[in-house]
């Protein structure tokens, strides 16, 4: 069994902190590879900011196309609206038998996890590999058997500050992928 992490997100856009994440959870722990599911619609948030979901894989895909160790994925793009992990989680466990999957995430959403539709059962038959975030606290999850606390860097950038300071005409340059700000650049997406 290949043991692989699925890193959800809206991506919006995918920046260097994702990516730093990814590769120390690759590195510290037991996960052979990362998949980046890109989720068309999170029922916790706003739609009305989200790119179009093929240009946020596209940026995905730029920005990873050249470490093998992770991929893009598409697979909530098939799935009701809106995107609930449970049945993503069962999907790739029908369509990928051979691999063991495990759920990669912030503290900020182990912490909310209990607003997650049938999110016992995801915590008891789920490896989660948890990275810190400034301000959050999920100590209630740390005894939990398959929870597990990555101490990876703390990485204060969000694809919100990146989305407004393009907005501003601000440079975010080192803030993304090279590929991934040279596809911004040449759109202009995010600029109004």
């Amino acid at each position: 069994m290949r043991k692989t992490g699925l890193y959800f997100g809206s991506f919006n856009p995918i920046h260097v902190g994702h990516l730093i994440i990814a590769e120390y959870m690759l590195e510290h722990s037991d996960l052979q590879e990362i998949w980046f599911v890109v989720s068309p619609r999170n029922p916790l948030k706003e739609k009305a900011s989200l790119l179009n979901d093929r240009q946020r894989l596209h940026m995905v895909t730029l920005a990873i196309e050249d470490d093998d160790r992770f991929r893009a994925s598409d697979v909530e793009f098939a799935l009701p609206q809106p995107s609930y992990t449970c049945h993503t989680l069962v999907h790739l466990a029908e369509k990928h038998p051979q691999r063991e999957f495990a759920l990669i995430m912030g503290e900020d959403n182990l912490e909310t996890i209990h607003k997650w539709l049938n999110y016992e059962w995801i915590l008891e038959n789920y490896d989660l590999y948890v990275y810190p975030r400034p301000g959050y606290d999920a100590g209630e999850y740390k005894a939990g058997a398959r929870v597990h606390f990555v101490q990876a860097p703390l990485i204060e950038l969000s694809s919100t500050l990146i989305r407004e300071s393009i907005r501003q005409r601000k440079s975010v340059r080192y803030m993304l992928p090279q590929k991934v700000w040279q596809y911004l650049d040449e759109t202009g997406f995010y600029q109004r």
